[in-house]
């Protein structure tokens, strides 16, 4: 999976850094489909496959705030 996620990961960079390069050349019109495609993979398909991959089997009661032990001191 982390290996998946690096690959993932590059790859959306390196589509955003093609867009970003072909737009600053302003010779094509797909630049901004593929700044925009990359960005919304970034947001809709990685982070939630990093959040699950990095949060996965661990004891999430530890980082909510419990009004319970704030009365208790």
């Amino acid at each position: 999976m982390k290996v998946f996620l690096n690959i993932l990961f590059w790859s959306l960079i390196s589509f955003l850094a093609y867009g970003l390069y072909l737009k600053e050349e302003g010779t094509s019109d797909i630049s901004e489909r593929l700044i925009g495609f990359s960005v919304f993979l970034l947001s809709f398909l990685y982070l939630p496959i990093f959040l699950y991959h990095r949060y996965k089997g661990k004891d999430l009661s530890k980082y909510i705030f419990d009004y319970k032990k704030l009365r208790k001191k």
